[in-house]
């Protein structure tokens, strides 16, 4: 198992290690060598493949809300209707080749489109740095691509797509269920014995559920029933009793950014400030960082 716990390790012990061994005769030094350059090897693989899924979460983001396929038509400028050929499609290089300008009409292509490839590359070097290669590597770039795309939609189109909330809210339930049943659970989560994996989720899923669903009542539309649905789905990928280190974040972010935008004058009171983004963002957070910042608080 190559990466970030086995790798990062390894590279400081060479970094504090007697200075014969650094020697690049030493087979210390060989070996820290090979392991450096499988951990960049590694990285600039999980970058690559970030900014290729960054591309199909721009194509997701865009057309989903709107009611389009996001299989066919193939990737084309929205103006003229100019089908991407490959060599317009390398994520990040084809956007600087192109100065940001469709080859055909010269219409302006947005940033957003190379800031998500560059983010969703950087995002998962992160993963793989962080959690290693290991299997629940997966679960967490899942949810993160499903946190990205609601995050952008709700900033955009002020939409949170049900078809991308229940169907994470079904991979998250499963998930934990197959994991209480053959006795496996992530790391992410606070450990309570795998056995309860499922049973942390649903408490989790309901007990921010719950929390939003009352707001949503008793202010009579000041959130939308969207950010209800993203608050289960959360609540369950999270678990009890994460879900309250996201539901913090959430809420904190949020009024701190807006009180940012009302200072500033960005925002009117009344004006809408969509919500989704700071729940999926808190989310991801917890995900990265929960368990270290619940011991914080608890003083563990």
């Amino acid at each position: 198992m190559a990466g970030g716990y086995l790798c990062r390790p390894a590279i400081i012990l060479f970094l504090v290690a007697e200075p014969e061994l650094k020697s690049p005769t030493s087979q210390y030094f060989q070996v820290i060598k090979v392991a450096t350059a499988m951990i960049i090897l590694w990285l600039l693989f999980f970058f690559i493949l970030g900014t290729a899924i960054g591309s199909f979460i721009n194509v997701v983001a865009d057309r989903l809300p709107a009611g389009k396929s996001i299989i066919s038509p193939p990737s084309h400028c929205p103006k003229c209707h100019y089908r991407l050929s490959a060599k317009d499609n390398i994520p990040i290089f084809s956007y600087l080749w192109l100065r940001g300008h469709c080859r055909n009409c010269g219409a302006t292509i947005p940033m957003r489109l190379f800031l998500m490839e560059l983010g969703m590359g950087l995002l998962f070097t992160f993963l793989y740095w962080h959690f290693g290669f290991i299997w629940e590597l997966a679960f967490v770039a899942f949810y993160c691509c499903i946190f990205v795309i609601l995050a952008v939609t709700d900033l955009e189109h002020g939409v949170l797509p049900n078809k991308i909330v229940y169907t994470g809210i079904a991979i998250a339930f499963v998930l934990a269920a197959l994991g209480s049943l053959f006795g496996f659970e992530p790391h992410y989560i606070t450990d309570l014995g795998f056995k309860w994996w499922a049973v942390n989720a649903v408490i989790g899923g309901a007990i921010f559920f719950g929390f939003l669903f009352i707001i949503v009542v008793a202010s009579r539309g000041g959130m939308g029933w969207g950010d209800v649905k993203l608050a289960g789905l959360v609540g369950l990928v999270t678990g009890f009793p994460l879900v309250f280190v996201a539901m913090f974040l959430a809420f904190v972010g949020g009024g701190l950014i807006a009180g940012i935008f009302l200072l500033l004058k960005v925002k009117k009171r009344k004006d809408a400030i969509p919500f989704g983004p700071f729940i999926s963002l808190a989310a991801m957070a917890t995900l990265f960082w929960g368990k270290d910042i619940l011991g914080f608080f608890l003083g563990g």
